[in-house]
């Protein structure tokens, strides 16, 4: 143990993400795998050398003036790093990294389910089922919308964006997208681009979102531009439930401007929003787009991998701050 580095791990990981971080540094564990609090959190990094956190951790601006001189890098477990104030990490001389790539093919197979799922009443037929309550079917029995043939709007297409236009068009769909910068030809693979977000909108039958969370794409999705969707457009959410305004989305939901919702994020997690859960429109997943095993394995390697760089004297090859 003596020279290892001292890494916290602020959740539980994978048994082989864990065996591996044990055999190279001194890890310290969160044997309870709850959400530390602000104070946890600060007195739990003190002493140690490195943490790997998941997005279930806010390293705020202050949390992180309150870190002191030891700790070299934050290590995320997770794409997305709106759970981290970069600035405050850039002055205190700490490195962030995340965990990009590894998880594209995971969350766009769930952004297809969430489609599938609101646009054919997948979360009510279930229950039904379950409860013994199906006892009628006629023609007119559940009717939801057919995705194939339909357009398919990406805001944001990054990576996993790339990948949900992909499996979208094995459905027959057409891909349409707003990217703050247009792919080149080999990456936009005959997707329609629009300089716009409001151009973007007008065409989507299907929004799928795939933008990170910032000040600039918080509450992007919101009444006025959820008015200019197609009426009966189904909306997608597995990147961050910060981006919707949910209120107003309840509201799209429940006068029939929206035909239905599929969601794996919320603005409060865990826990969602009840008055979601209300409507029988809305298919909603509990944060999953990531959890699978191959993918969850590749991300704590991923993190490691930058630790790994960092206390070899290199630099992380996913370092954003």
């Amino acid at each position: 143990m003596a020279g290892k580095p001292v890494l916290l791990i602020t959740r539980r990981l994978t048994d082989v993400v864990q065996a591996r971080a044990a055999r190279d540094y001194q890890v310290i564990l969160n044997e309870e795998d709850r959400v530390f609090s602000h104070d946890e959190l600060i007195a739990r990094c003190q002493d140690v050398d490195a943490v790997l956190p998941c997005h279930s951790e806010h390293f705020s601006a202050d949390v992180i003036a309150a870190l002191g001189d030891r700790l070299r890098i934050i290590a995320n477990h997770s794409v997305g790093v709106d759970h981290v104030d970069l600035n405050a990490a850039k002055k205190a001389g700490i490195v962030v990294t995340n965990t990009p790539d590894v998880l594209s093919d995971a969350t766009a197979e769930i952004a297809m389910l969430c489609m599938l799922g609101a646009a054919r009443y997948g979360a009510k037929g279930d229950a039904m089922v379950r409860a013994g309550k199906w006892d009628f079917w006629s023609p007119a029995f559940m009717v939801g919308r057919q995705v194939t043939g339909k357009r398919f709007g990406v805001l944001g297409m990054g990576r996993v964006g790339q990948v949900a236009a992909d499996r979208a068009r094995g459905f027959g769909m057409t891909v349409h997208y707003h990217n703050r910068t247009r792919l080149p030809d080999h990456l936009e693979k005959g997707a329609v681009f629009h300089d716009t977000v409001e151009g973007l909108l007008a065409v989507s039958d299907v929004l799928s979102l795939h933008c990170p969370a910032t000040a600039a794409t918080t509450g992007i999705i919101n009444e006025k531009t959820i008015a200019l969707l197609p009426d009966r457009a189904i909306l997608v959410n597995t990147a961050r439930g910060n981006l919707v305004d949910e209120p107003a989305l309840i509201a799209a939901l429940r006068q029939g401007k929206l035909f239905a919702a599929g969601l794996d994020v919320f603005c409060t997690e865990p826990g969602g929003n009840p008055d979601l859960a209300a409507l029988e429109n809305v298919f909603l997943l509990p944060h999953i787009g990531s959890a699978t095993e191959e993918t969850r394995d590749a991300m704590g390697f991923r993190a490691l991998d930058n630790l790994d760089a960092l206390f070899s004297g290199g630099e992380p090859q996913d370092r954003v701050a």
